[in-house]
């Protein structure tokens, strides 16, 4: 029967399951706009025939992004696509310090803190020197009831001290940068994942679904490491745009 074929095609390289890899691509081209918000996707038999795939892959890829609130499986009917690309994207990342903290000041997210110790952050030699004591803030942002970002926050102590309570309450960095300090460097590191189970949870998304991870490295004039972000973002809550020098 064609539902135990197995399946063939040009997604049969990658470890992926087959049924995620067909999942992202429809999730890309919802988001590039190929299907509409409102527009039916093509027939489970044109997938199958397009992606070289059996029904049972289509549907689990379908049941997939159906979990993560993309679209709606509608029997008799079809898919129905219920977000588009246009305004996926509120989180913009930043390619400047100045640019970020004015991005995140007028930012009112719903924060959760989900833990507060003083646990040090992971640094490499490139990072720059590692202060004696550092206090770890990890916490979940939310907007209009979908998590889009668990974050873990590392402030150099005494740092930490001149606003704890601000800094539990507010975003972090617009915090940090009105304190009478010096930063002297800052990096910004951006890499492509999928969600695992920890993630999962936290973000209330399908495992596997794609993220963003983001670290973010702050340090004053002695080079001595103040702030530390590891931040993962869900995939369709964020935007990178890049000014390319001529």
């Amino acid at each position: 029967m064609a539902d135990h074929n197995d399946d063939r095609g040009l997604l049969n390289g990658s470890p992926i399951p087959l049924y995620v890899q067909v999942a992202d691509i429809i999730r890309y081209r919802i988001g590039r706009g190929v299907w509409a918000e409102g527009s039916l996707l093509p027939p489970i038999e044109v997938l199958m025939k397009e992606f070289s795939v059996s029904r049972v892959t289509v549907r689990q890829a379908l049941q997939l992004l159906a979990r993560s609130g993309l679209i709606q499986v509608q029997r008799g009917v079809g898919t129905l696509v219920l977000k588009g690309g246009a305004g996926e994207h509120p989180v913009k990342v930043e390619t400047t310090l100045q640019a970020l903290v004015e991005a995140y000041r007028g930012d009112t997210p719903v924060v959760t803190n989900i833990s507060d110790s003083s646990t040090p952050p992971r640094l490499t030699d490139a990072d720059g020197t590692p202060a004696a004591h550092y206090h770890h803030l990890r916490r979940v942002h939310a907007r209009q009831g979908v998590k889009y970002c668990v974050i873990s926050i590392y402030l150099e102590k005494t740092v930490f001290e001149k606003a704890e309570q601000r800094f539990r309450d507010e975003i972090i960095l617009p915090v940090l940068m009105s304190l009478d300090l010096t930063v002297a460097q800052a990096k910004q590191s951006i890499t492509i994942a999928k969600a695992d189970l920890e993630v999962a949870r936290l973000l209330d998304m399908p495992l596997g679904d794609p993220i963003a991870n983001v670290r973010r490295v702050l340090v004053d004039a002695d080079n001595t490491i103040i702030y530390v972000a590891e931040a993962t973002y869900r995939g369709d809550y964020i935007h990178l745009e890049m000014d390319l020098k001529a």
